[in-house]
């Protein structure tokens, strides 16, 4: 019963990770402002990845979380070959007006797609990396320290790859904009770590409770 219910909380876990990660690519042409920051809704969509793949790592183990950033990896490869198809797709006559807002909405830039795919293979194993290290000097103390290290480490090389790529000769001053989104991006972590604590706090009293029926 126990590894029942691990392997489902884990089979949670990758499918919330691979769903933030393909709708961050999805969200990418929305711009909102948060204060005085404007930045891609993408951003605070992305923020839960790191999340995800810090409690699998805390759960599971360090092999698990570099299996998930993998399968994060063939997500967005497939889902880009999916929205890319259907903007093929002939589109009804009655309903051409669709065409154009599909296009504006899921219409890749390959150079911003080239980009993203950059930007999550280096930031991801980077983040299970310092996760990794973290974990063994602190062992089952300081959570708090390797989720929020680990996630400030990875969303600075995320944000610089992927405007770097994405922006390099068409923007002025591309560290105001890494600077921006980076602020946000730990924010967000900060704002996430009680959710880190309780998920991983809610799955050991799970699994520690259905021991004794399979005894």
């Amino acid at each position: 019963m126990a590894n029942q219910l691990l392997d489902r909380n884990l089979v949670l876990f990758n499918v919330l990770f691979a769903t933030s990660i393909v709708i961050a690519n999805v969200l990418a042409g929305k711009v909102v402002m948060i204060g005085s920051f404007v930045i891609p809704a993408a951003v605070v969509m992305y923020a839960f990845s790191f999340l995800f793949t810090d409690i699998i790592h805390e759960k599971y183990g360090k092999e698990e979380a570099k299996r998930t950033v993998k399968y994060g990896f063939i997500a967005q490869i497939f889902a880009s070959i999916m929205i890319y198809l259907g903007m093929l797709l002939p589109v009804a006559p009655f309903a051409s007006d669709t065409q154009a807002a599909y296009e504006i909405l899921l219409g890749q830039n390959y150079r911003f797609v080239l980009a993203s795919l950059a930007a999550y293979l280096v930031s991801q194993h980077v983040d299970v990396y310092v996760f990794s290290a973290l974990k063994k000097r602190t062992s089952d103390r300081h959570k708090w320290l390797r989720n929020n290290v680990s996630t400030f480490t990875s969303q600075l090389l995320d944000t610089s790859i992927f405007i770097t790529i994405a922006f390099a000769g068409t923007v002025p001053n591309l560290w105001i904009m890494i600077l921006s989104q980076f602020v946000i991006k730990m924010a967000l972590a900060l704002l996430d770590t009680p959710v880190f604590y309780f998920l991983t706090r809610m799955n050991a009293s799970k699994i520690n409770h259905q021991k004794p029926l399979d005894a």
